[in-house]
Formats: C-alpha cells, structure tokens, sequence
C-alpha cells in the first residue's frame, strides 16, 4: 500500500506543479509546434521513468533494434495494464501518439500532456468517430509522427492471450505505409490490476518484433495481417512467460 501511495503523490505533485509547464508549452506551440512536441515528450518520459522506479518496476528488452528510427511505425501491442503505456512510451525514439479510449478525456492536466503528445481519444460506440480517428492517425504517420494501438480495444482481464482484435486499427499502416511493429508486454497486469490498490514489485518483459511492410503484400496477404500480427504476440507471449 506505500508503494501505492507514494505513486499516487508523485503522479498528483507533478500534474498541479506541472501547470506552469504547460502554460509556456502552450505558448511554444504557437511558434513552433515541433518543439512543442519532443519537450513535452521529454517531460513525461521523466515523470514515467519516475513512476516505473517508484512501483519497482524492472524491464528487460528485446529487440529494440527491430524499430526504424528514420521514420513513423504503427505500433500494435497486447494490453494488460495502465503501465502499458507507462513503460513502453519511455522507450520511443520519436514522437508518437497512443490512441487512448474517450474515458481518458475525463482527467484534467493529463488529458492536456496526452494532446501535447499527438494521443487521440477513440469513442468505440460512435464509428463514424472512429472512421475520423483512423484518418487523422494516417495522417499523423504521413507527417513522420509514429502511432501506438492495443487492438483488443480494452484491458485483458482474462486467462486468454489476446482478446479478439478490432482489425480497422491496422488500416493505418496499410494507408500509410508505414511498417507494422508487434509489440509484446508480458506482466504488466502483476503491477497493480491484478492486485488493486496493491503496487508490487515486477520485472516485465517487452519485446518488438520485426517490421512488418503491406506495401510489400499480396492482397490476400493484407486481409490476413491481423490474423499475422495475433500470432506473433500470442507466441511471444508465450515463449517471454518463462522470464518473469
């Protein structure tokens, strides 16, 4: 329950003190939005690293140097926890965006770093939103702005590997042309879901796998890539358990 605590007032601590930050960021936006961007990046990779030492988190990673750094990826990972996003984002060597469910809108001084960040915010009731969610994230991998999605739309609470993924979220490397990056997280969920208010002590794995380019596709090939990118976590998955 300390361990809980003491994240919950650093994380408290640094979105009111971080008020003044996003007021100048605010204010760097309007001259240059780029730089606007990669400090507020900087920013909240500090404050995430913070909170993964905090919750006694250790991570091993594996195959980092299958991520181009030259260009935007799509990547496309499994979910088990809010620390998905905590620790995978640290590891980004460029600006990228996660789309995030609309529920996260809800939080003030977050949602404001979220936006800072290029996130979008995905109404899985509304298609039509949805549909314009897929084209501005096409867009923003376009602009060279690499995209984080967890298909399975939610939090795998289950004894499943993978819940049924929402194929529509890989269109936006098929429109782009940017490549596919599986990103496989094993034991997230041991941090603090699966033990709630606990924070315990965790090493996670994360492993990136192999680009994956549909340009270079037949047709058949891109109607069975999620079917492609699901074997290749589950199997990760898999094999990564027997090292946490």
């Amino acid at each position: 329950m300390l361990r809980f605590l003491i994240v919950i007032i650093f994380v408290v601590l640094f979105l009111v003190l971080s008020i003044p930050l996003l007021i100048a960021e605010w204010i760097i936006g309007f001259f240059n939005p780029e730089i606007k961007a990669k400090s507020s990046l900087a920013i909240v990779n500090w404050a995430f690293r913070v909170v993964t030492f905090l919750s006694g988190v250790s991570v091993t990673v594996i195959g980092e140097e299958n991520v181009p750094v030259d260009r935007a990826v799509l990547y496309v990972g499994n979910h088990r926890s809010y620390y998905d996003v905590i620790l995978t984002y640290t590891r980004v060597p460029r600006l990228t965006g996660y789309i995030a469910k609309t529920e996260m809108l809800r939080y003030p001084l977050l949602v404001n770093w979220m936006k800072n960040l290029y996130c979008t915010f995905l109404d899985r009731k509304d298609l039509k939103q949805g549909l314009q969610l897929i084209l501005k994230n096409i867009d923003y991998l376009k602009q060279g702005i690499s995209v984080c999605v967890f298909p399975e739309g939610t939090r795998n609470r289950t004894e499943e590997v993978l819940l049924p993924f929402h194929d529509g979220s890989l269109k936006m490397a098929e429109k782009s042309g940017a490549p596919i990056i599986p990103m496989t997280i094993n034991n997230t969920g041991h941090i603090f879901e699966d033990h709630i208010p606990l924070i315990k002590k965790t090493h996670v794995v994360i492993e990136y796998g192999k680009p994956i380019y549909m340009k270079d596709m037949t047709r058949e090939e891109k109607k069975n890539v999620s079917r492609q990118v699901q074997q290749i976590l589950r199997e990760t998955y898999l094999k990564n358990a027997e090292l946490v």
